[in-house]
């Protein structure tokens, strides 16, 4: 049975809600819109889950005129983020260690996180112009990167998931791990040995195993935080101090993917 492209996620807003696609364009970044947009405090310092469980409570569409965020419980309570910035006024932003330039977008969303989250937060984008290098030790190249954590590109295999929620009492779904890429049809773990893989007609560099935190002992439905997976995970997956579940992926060229697709390794 081949290996397919089961499911694809993107993350406009870093740490908010995903949104599965059928199909998605492969930039250097990250899938196009995939966290090119981020919450920061009033020191422009990025926000995440890890301190501010409300943030799994906030989803985002797409719209033509912009990101539409609402919160899950309350559909009618949202407020939309333009595509044309309102305020666009160009601020730093610190994410993990990186200081890189982003646009402010819109007061009127500013507000609305802000009063959602308990906090005075700004929402900004990243520019066209914006660059953010990753680690190139892991790439073999030069390479840029959203407002991810690390890397472009997240992979997991249903098999690893399988696996875990094999020892689990409660299982858990693949939301948790905030994956790009689903892959269907293989042995659990399998993605630990791979070097290179084609999706489609799109090649990546399989560079670094995802370390897991905090994240995600935080159920992405509720937004209640808890003890597992992290604490079975770190039973039988971790390396050092470091707890790894799932792949990081660098693209070797853009293009299309779609729900379905071959994956193919072409380096092992």
């Amino acid at each position: 049975m081949p290996m397919r492209l089961s499911e694809i996620w993107i993350y406009p807003v870093k740490s908010l809600g995903g949104i599965r696609q059928t199909q998605a364009q492969v930039e250097e970044k990250g899938l196009q819109y995939d966290r090119r947009w981020m919450i920061v405090d009033e020191n422009g310092k990025f926000l995440t889950q890890r301190v501010n469980a409300k943030m799994a409570l906030l989803d985002v569409a797409i719209h033509a005129e912009g990101l539409v965020i609402f919160h899950r419980f309350q559909a009618d309570d949202q407020v939309l983020v333009p595509f044309e910035a309102i305020s666009n006024q160009t601020i730093q932003v610190k994410v993990w260690d990186d200081v890189v330039l982003a646009r402010t977008i819109c007061d009127q969303a500013d507000l609305w996180l802000s009063t959602q989250l308990g906090k005075n937060v700004r929402i900004v984008e990243m520019s066209e112009q914006t660059q953010r290098n990753m680690d190139s030790a892991y790439s073999g190249k030069v390479a840029l990167v959203s407002f991810a954590d690390d890397f472009p590109y997240l992979l997991i295999s249903e098999g690893s998931l399988q696996d875990l929620n094999s020892r689990l009492d409660h299982p858990v779904i693949m939301k948790r791990f905030r994956p790009n890429f689903v892959i269907s049809g293989t042995e659990p773990f399998a993605e630990d040995f791979w070097q290179k893989v084609r999706i489609g007609q799109v090649e990546f560099i399989v560079a670094k195993p995802c370390e897991r935190c905090v994240l995600v002992t935080i159920d992405p439905i509720t937004g209640q935080k808890g003890s597992e997976p992290l604490k079975t995970l770190a039973k039988y997956r971790k390396v050092d101090k470091n707890i790894f579940f799932g792949q990081n992926l660098v693209s070797l060229q853009n293009g299309l993917v779609r729900e379905g697709d071959e994956l193919v390794i072409t380096l092992s």
